[in-house]
C-alpha cells in the first residue's frame, strides 16, 4: 500500500473512534495518538507509518499490532487476526463502527 494511502485510512480510523468513543468516555487524539481514559485505565491507539500499522496499548489485552485487510476492510491483529473494533468494543464495552474510505 502506498504511504498516502495507509496514512488516509489510519488518520479516517482514528477519528472515527475518536467520535465514536467520545460519545460515552474521555477520548482525545493528538499527533496521530488517541488516547482513551476508561473504566480500568489508558489505552492508546496509535498509526505506525514504518510499518504501516495500528498500534493498540491496552490494560486489558496488552499491545496489540493490527495491518489493515484490503478484503474484509478491517484492521485485523498481525497475529491472532481478531478485528481492531471488536477487540475496543469488547474491552471498552460500547459498539464502534468504521468503513474504508
Amino acid at each position: 500500500m502506498a504511504d498516502t494511502s495507509f496514512e488516509s485510512l489510519a488518520d479516517s480510523l482514528l477519528a472515527a473512534l475518536e467520535e465514536g468513543i467520545g460519545d460515552h468516555t474521555d477520548a482525545e487524539l493528538q499527533g496521530g495518538v488517541l488516547t482513551v481514559e476508561g473504566e480500568g485505565g489508558v489505552w492508546l491507539v496509535n498509526k505506525h507509518a514504518p510499518t504501516q500499522q495500528i498500534w493498540l496499548s491496552s490494560p486489558k489485552s496488552g499491545a496489540r499490532h493490527y495491518a489493515f485487510d484490503g478484503a474484509s476492510g478491517q484492521w485485523r491483529d498481525t497475529r491472532s487476526g481478531d478485528d481492531l473494533l471488536a477487540v475496543l468494543s469488547a474491552e471498552l464495552g460500547m459498539t464502534l463502527a468504521w468503513r474504508a474510505p
